[in-house]
């Protein structure tokens, strides 16, 4: 059913038309920015989940956007921020990493960030010197305008990026409301590489369905655990069974401290059921097919600090 494939082996190069495009694309950002909704408004679906808490994206996600004219093969990253133990060093590596490796940068800037005063804020800059050192081609995206009531703020911004020859092509955007959407597509076209589609048209991404109910079931439980829960919080599939008209899945949710562990089961268990409740919807509306959900709930102390349980729980 699902266009998720795991691995899925590239096209043979072919003959293609001179004026085809095909590369990859990185989006940047500060946690928040905006990366993730950006990414599912592009492909028409959900691939990435999204939540109103920052940091929520932790894996470097490979989505492919095919047309007749271009295949634009995004990367989407974590937020850069600050890192507090290897978790967090894993994840700026993963965003730095895609820096390495695209053809094209997008930069996503939150212009509804509550630390902004004028121009870009401290960690933007800090991010804005990695961003500069690239010579891929970088388009600077002032996302969420639809929140920003004042658009001279804009100004500042546009003049800062200026200075550090980031201003030919920087674009005023809304990812939620899609508002300038297809400039911004228009813009990367423009920049790709002219060559053949490295992926089959059909796939979407080069990670399997399981990859992407784990990922469903930790959005659920960031949307309903607070504080530092949904940080200390990983989801492994155990067992993954595609019956003939239904799939049922079983899932360990790991969390560091016992006390994390009676937060996220809840009084009488109502939490975990809540979350499997809304992980549920979510995954048979990506699978197209009922789903049995099973969710546990076990401690692994430290493992957000520990690199062989990390790998453990899926961060390579």
């Amino acid at each position: 059913m699902s266009k998720h494939t795991e691995s899925p082996t590239p096209k043979a190069p072919n003959a293609s038309p001179a004026a085809h495009r095909c590369g990859y694309v990185a989006l940047i950002g500060r946690p928040n920015a905006g990366k993730s909704t950006l990414l599912n408004a592009v492909l028409g679906q959900k691939v990435a989940i999204v939540t109103h808490k920052p940091q929520t994206t932790r894996d470097r996600l490979l989505a492919i956007h095919t047309t007749p004219q271009y295949q634009m093969i995004f990367l989407d990253t974590p937020g850069v921020h600050r890192p507090v133990g290897k978790l967090g060093r894993y994840m700026n590596e993963a965003a730095y990493g895609a820096l390495r490796e695209a053809d094209v940068t997008v930069w996503l800037i939150d212009m509804h960030d509550r630390n902004r005063a004028d121009g870009l804020t401290a960690p933007e800059r800090a991010l804005l010197q990695r961003i500069a050192d690239r010579r891929n081609p970088v388009i600077a995206v002032l996302n969420k305008i639809d929140l920003l009531r004042d658009k001279q703020r804009l100004l500042p911004i546009m003049a800062e990026l200026a200075a550090h020859n980031l201003g030919d092509c920087l674009l005023p955007l809304s990812a939620k409301t899609q508002d300038g959407l297809p400039v911004l597509l228009d813009e990367i076209q423009a920049r790709l590489p002219e060559g053949p589609a490295v992926f089959p048209d059909d796939i979407v991404s080069d990670k399997a369905d399981k990859y992407f109910v784990s990922e469903l079931v930790r959005e659920a439980i960031t949307l309903q655990t607070d504080k530092e829960v949904p940080y200390k919080t990983a989801v492994v599939i155990d067992r993954y069974v595609e019956e003939q008209r239904r799939t049922v899945i079983h899932a360990t949710i790991f969390v560091e401290r016992d006390s994390q562990k009676g937060i996220m089961i809840g009084k009488g268990g109502q939490r975990l059921v809540q979350i499997g409740t809304a992980a549920r919807a979510q995954i048979e509306a990506m699978l197209g097919t009922p789903v049995t959900l099973h969710l546990h709930v076990n401690v692994a102390p430290n493992w957000t600090a520990d690199p062989a349980k990390l790998r453990e729980m899926g961060y390579q």
